[in-house]
């Protein structure tokens, strides 16, 4: 029953009272913190990383992830943080630094205060083969028993590639089972999972807990499935996090990664966002 439904149907509340008792019939549910993942606003961070984070949080956002600090040491970006009541639980990272410099960014993480660093891309000649998707999953597991020292977890970003196959195998699926679920999580892309002919549902089913983080945006109708806001496309977002606990989604961060005004499109995402009830 929705909104208007039950008001319409407020002259019928004796009957109402005769049905089954033992919970709440109208209970809804909403996400209690919203997210936005920075690479939307990677123009205007370069301007002003003081007052884009200022500008998010006047919004209403209580998380960011970041995708790089933009010249800012880790210690001054953490107070603009402080300073604007945010948090930053995740960031991207390039699959190099995993073969790198890892235990810098590992500091530099750990002084952020991040709990996750997402790998955001695999390079095609490291999926050209089964043989090269496992060499990438013991990277990550690698890479994810040194964070397990910081107490963070690496987590891994997918586009719509990862449904691809190889010699009879979807990408995803491989990395999924490749990878040791105690040390390596999923930041499902909600969007490039639908756009590449995936059901989110179906993995959360599969897989559950594992996708603590996921990107939220919207997609049009097929064939192109235009990237939008969110809740000015097609993909049925209470249906999704209806899903949520048994996904394991902790972080919800919206993302749109060209949008014509990146701070108009956050605050438009947010608003739906804010007032979705599944």
């Amino acid at each position: 029953m929705d909104r208007r439904t039950f008001v319409g149907a407020l002259g019928a509340a004796s009957a109402v009272s005769m049905l089954p008792t033992g919970g709440d019939l109208f209970a809804e549910e909403k996400l209690e913190k919203i997210g936005v993942q920075l690479y939307t606003l990677r123009d205007l961070m370069k301007t002003s990383v003081e007052k884009t984070l200022a500008d998010v949080a006047a919004i209403g956002y209580q998380e960011v992830e970041f995708a790089g600090y933009f010249n800012r040491p880790p210690r001054a970006i953490k107070q603009l943080l402080n300073r604007n009541g945010l948090k930053a639980p995740s960031a991207h990272v390039g699959i190099d630094l995993l073969r790198g410099s890892w235990n810098r960014t590992l500091d530099d993480a750990l002084e952020m205060g991040h709990k996750y660093l997402v790998v955001a891309w695999i390079d095609p000649k490291e999926r050209t083969s089964l043989t090269a998707l496992k060499k990438v999953a013991e990277l990550f597991n690698r890479a994810a028993e040194d964070a397990k020292r910081y107490k963070i977890k690496l987590a891994y970003h997918n586009h719509d590639f990862e449904f691809q196959q190889v010699e009879g195998r979807r990408i995803y699926d491989v990395l999924l089972e490749e990878t040791n679920p105690k040390l390596v999580q999923m930041e499902m892309d909600l969007y490039w999972t639908v756009k590449g002919g995936a059901t989110p549902e179906h993995y959360f089913s599969r897989w559950p807990e594992r996708f603590p983080l996921v990107h939220v945006k919207d997609a049009g109708v097929a064939p192109e499935f235009a990237m939008t806001e969110v809740g000015k496309g097609t993909i049925k977002w209470g249906e999704i996090f209806a899903r949520r606990k048994q996904a394991g989604i902790k972080h919800f961060f919206v993302e749109h990664d060209n949008p014509k005004d990146p701070m108009q499109s956050i605050a438009t995402s947010y608003r739906y966002l804010r007032a979705l009830r599944f």
